[in-house]
């Protein structure tokens, strides 16, 4: 094995063919029965064999959004089956629903009370298992970020946040992405440059960040036409993956608005909406909702990929970007409708996205972009 890539906020070993990694990646970390966290098409495309494990553990019950019911069952799986040690297999639902499920295996609390805007990251320590993370889409970046989204039994859907919840180590390799789907490489792709957008544009003065945000929205801009046109291009899946990493190690400088309207949509259980696909339809009306306090930093957004007129410009290439890749551009196109948007524009006030947001929230502004996006 070839030494880690990277080591900023954990190791990574990235690169088409790092998977064949994996059995020395467990052995440094200390994990002899591992049990693999993933959902059930990945299971059935034969992922989990993939890794090249004999007879593990293996929980497949994760939801497109994962919920606190699939986190404590994962939890139970992993101690009736003497585990010691968790690989998150996927997405970002289910390498989330793993790092929650290695907090409920060692601490005594509720999982809601661990919530960030709860006042729980005091409540998680480093008793957590060591987790092996592998990402099969380029989206969230979750596998080098200290964060788990997880939708509640109480219908909000919360971030969990602790540097104990980084993963020890994550194997990014770009060849487990050359089966995605087009719609869903394009979905996923502009989840990270959602992220790489609102990281640059926070109200947080972090300039080493905001550098690698900018970086990851260059590449990103770049490579996700020809990721999602020509899926087997392992150049663009690559520069994809990278993109992802690079939008979530920008994470200590903040979200913003996009994400603080996405988690409680997202959180609507009868819908399941997709995160990367809200994200994408968020992206212009927030850019334009912020347009005046980060015409700074959109301006220098805009100028980095070629987009002339600043805010407005780069609103409107968004939605040009996200037509071309054939995503919806309308919440009611994913099947959202009116009466799902209620309390939403209350929850995006208390969502710690929203705290970093380049403008200040306020409910009726808030509603009323919501209203646009419909």
């Amino acid at each position: 094995m070839q030494s880690p890539t990277i080591s900023y906020l954990t190791k990574v070993q990235f690169g088409a063919g790092s998977l064949c990694d994996l059995a020395e990646v467990l052995q440094q970390t200390g994990i002899h029965k591992p049990l693999v966290v993933t959902d059930r098409g990945l299971l059935n495309l034969g992922y989990t064999d993939r890794l090249g494990l004999n007879s593990p553990a293996i929980f497949s019950e994760v939801p497109t959004n994962p919920t606190e019911t699939c986190v404590l069952e994962g939890a139970e799986v992993y101690r009736s089956a003497g585990c010691d040690g968790i690989i998150g297999l996927g997405g970002g639902s289910p390498i989330d629903a793993a790092k929650a499920i290695g907090l409920m295996t060692t601490h005594s609390v509720a999982l809601e009370e661990t919530a960030y805007i709860q006042g729980g990251m005091d409540l998680i320590t480093g008793a957590v298992p060591p987790l092996v993370a592998i990402p099969t889409t380029a989206g969230t970046g979750t596998e080098v970020g200290r964060a788990a989204l997880i939708s509640m039994n109480s219908g909000r859907k919360l971030a969990i946040i602790s540097p104990f919840m980084i993963p020890a180590w994550s194997i990014v390799d770009p060849e487990l992405t050359l089966g995605l789907p087009p719609l869903l490489t394009a979905a996923t792709g502009l989840d990270a440059l959602s992220h790489c957008l609102e990281t640059y544009c926070s109200n947080v003065y972090n300039p080493v960040a905001g550098a690698i945000a900018l970086d990851g929205f260059v590449r990103g801009w770049r490579n996700l036409p020809a990721a999602v046109n020509e899926g087997q291009n392992i150049d663009a899946r690559s520069e994809m993956m990278m993109c992802a990493i690079q939008g979530a190690l920008a994470f200590q400088k903040g979200l913003g608005l996009i994400h603080a309207v996405s988690h409680p949509l997202g959180a609507v259980a009868h819908k399941a909406l997709h995160h990367g696909t809200l994200n994408s339809v968020f992206m212009p009306h927030v850019i334009r909702y912020n347009q005046n306090e980060a015409m700074a930093t959109l301006g220098q957004l805009a100028d980095a990929v070629g987009v002339s007129g600043k805010g407005a410009g780069l609103a409107s290439a968004f939605s040009e970007l996200s037509d071309s890749l054939g995503l919806p551009l309308t919440l009611s196109a994913m099947g959202a409708e009116p009466g799902d948007l209620e309390g939403v524009a209350e929850a995006a006030m208390q969502d710690h996205c929203g705290f970093t947001n380049p403008r200040v929230l306020d409910v009726e502004s808030v509603q009323e972009l919501l209203e646009l996006a419909m």
